[in-house]
């Protein structure tokens, strides 16, 4: 008999390392003819949504409302979704925007930027493991990872509107 929570693991596997790849070959990917230019104010907006609901989500829990914990990080899960698609699509119709900032700020906006890369692609497997705990009430074990899983997350949707404030004033 499998161990509890690991019937997921290679679906979870294969998915975390097929969108951070999908992603960088859509890169790469122009599609013209598409004005989507007004995606990415929307996308930073869902990422500072997903952090307060992430927070809200943790506040709830603490309280042990475990339902309300519950509808919160599955409208995280569905936010965190639509920003990738999102995402991806004004990347594949637009050209990448050169950040414009000079000196120390510059260095400021590639450390967060990329930090923010990296931990993206970390917190896919970690946000899937951890709800696949929860969805097969394995919640010791779902809470152990969440405590590692929650802040990174929040890291990523927090830098995620810092790098979208940074940049916007060179988008074209």
């Amino acid at each position: 008999m499998a161990e509890k929570g690991t019937s997921h693991n290679k679906l979870i596997i294969a998915l975390s390392v097929i969108i951070p790849v999908a992603v960088a070959v859509l890169f790469r990917v122009k599609i013209p003819g598409y004005d989507l230019q007004f995606l990415p104010p929307i996308y930073a907006s869902i990422n500072g949504l997903t952090a307060v609901l992430l927070i809200a989500a943790l506040v709830a829990i603490k309280k042990g409302d475990r339902r309300l914990h519950e509808l919160l990080m599955k409208i995280c899960l569905v936010f965190s979704a639509a920003f990738l698609v999102m995402y991806v699509l004004y990347h594949i119709t637009s050209d990448s925007t050169p950040y414009g900032g000079e000196g120390w700020i510059r260095t400021v906006y590639f450390v967060i930027l990329i930090s923010h890369i990296i931990l993206s692609v970390a917190v896919v497997p970690l946000v899937l493991f951890t709800f696949s705990r929860a969805l097969s009430g394995d919640f010791e074990r779902h809470k152990r990872l969440a405590k590692f899983t929650f802040p990174i997350w929040l890291y990523v949707a927090i830098t995620g509107v810092i790098v979208y404030w940074m940049i916007s004033p060179y988008y074209k």
